[in-house]
């Protein structure tokens, strides 16, 4: 959004059709429309088959729009298409959400390749913190190519909480659900990773279980689309008390349950960058993380998928007085958005140098 107001840009948006409904609602709640939008997602394709299919289609995109210059987020197979499509075009490929490393392949999986990946073609790097700044330094990537420029996540978070206070329509879902968990404190719970599914989710089920069952909160769990994620927790998690599965929510209304949390259990990668804004605790339920600063922050907590461990955890912080914490932000504060737009303007006439400085600590 930040580009499509810049009178020096003239904007495409390719949306290569993953998770539809969500993201197109996305879309809409911040007015971007998708320029491209690409059918490629079938129910269980193979990634190699996808990412076949992404890889051309978004080549053909790139061929239709000539671009001077293609931008790539994340760590998804569809962001390392774009990057490589570029690349085989001799186009120059920038970098947003640049340097994040968990120093395991198998963790996520397989966006940490996927990331690592992107790092090799791109030419402009758009890191969030120190830590990834740091990561891309050690993997040799040229030093004027590395700018640190915060997180568009809180910027997309900051923007939609100002819009929260204004709007009471906004976020109207969410605000139906804290309603329905009464006096109990809620706890936020997402799972949805590839090497979560199987005997971890189950795992992370049985843990679900028993804090539901000890009556210390209510556990509102977003079910994600992904029909095997949707199955494991569906078949453990219907019947549970305490428990309230519902379909995944618009980021209005997740903000207002985020808001009104008095903890998150998630293996998301996004909440882990948003609830420590918010002042909200996070048990993370993986094995490794590549948000450490939240945890050198004292937002987070590494406490895997074993469900002892997660119990143990969950209950030590329900059990502590309630009410809000301060905000924390280790993943910078907003205007990432804004130094990403100037940097791109600079690099069309000149190098940029590197921006370590007017930045988050």
């Amino acid at each position: 959004m930040a580009m499509r107001d810049d009178i020096r840009f003239d904007v495409s948006v390719c949306f290569t059709g993953q998770h539809r409904d969500l993201a197109c609602a996305a879309l809409q709640l911040f007015g971007i429309v998708a320029d491209h939008a690409l059918d490629l997602m079938v129910e269980g394709q193979p990634l190699d088959i996808l990412f076949g299919r992404l890889l051309a289609e978004t080549g053909a995109a790139i061929d239709r729009i000539a671009p001077d210059q293609v931008i790539v987020q994340g760590d998804t197979a569809s962001a390392l298409a774009g990057a490589l499509a570029a690349h085989y075009r001799q186009l120059p490929v920038a970098h947003v959400e640049a340097g994040l490393r968990s120093g395991s392949l198998d963790h996520p999986w397989p966006e940490e390749a996927h990331r690592r990946m992107i790092a090799t073609v791109a030419g402009l790097h758009f890191a969030p913190t120190r830590r990834a700044v740091q990561a891309l330094l050690d993997e040799n990537v040229p030093a004027a190519r590395v700018h640190l420029t915060g997180n568009t996540v809180i910027d997309a978070l900051e923007q939609m909480r100002d819009r929260l206070r204004g709007d009471p329509s906004l976020g109207a879902r969410g605000r139906d659900l804290v309603a329905g968990a009464g006096d109990r404190p809620i706890v936020l719970t997402t799972c949805h990773r590839r090497e979560t599914l199987g005997e971890p989710l189950a795992g992370i089920t049985m843990a679900l279980r028993a804090i539901a069952a000890r009556g210390a909160a209510h556990i509102l769990m977003p079910v994600h689309p992904a029909p095997e994620v949707r199955r494991i927790i569906t078949d453990r998690l219907a019947d549970a008390p305490g428990i309230r599965l519902v379909e995944p929510l618009d980021y209005a209304s997740l903000l207002h349950v985020l808001d009104s949390a008095r903890l998150v259990l998630t293996d998301s990668g996004g909440l882990q960058e948003e609830a420590p804004a918010m002042g909200v605790p996070v048990l993370i339920l993986r094995e490794t993380t590549e948000r450490t600063e939240a945890i050198d922050a004292g937002a987070a907590e590494l406490v895997g998928r074993a469900p002892e461990r997660i119990i143990a955890a969950a209950m030590r912080h329900l059990g502590q007085p309630g009410g809000k914490r301060a905000p924390l932000y280790p993943f910078g504060t907003a205007g990432a958005a804004r130094r990403i737009s100037e940097l791109l303007a600079a690099a069309r006439t000149r190098s940029p140098e590197p921006a370590y400085a007017d930045l988050p600590a």
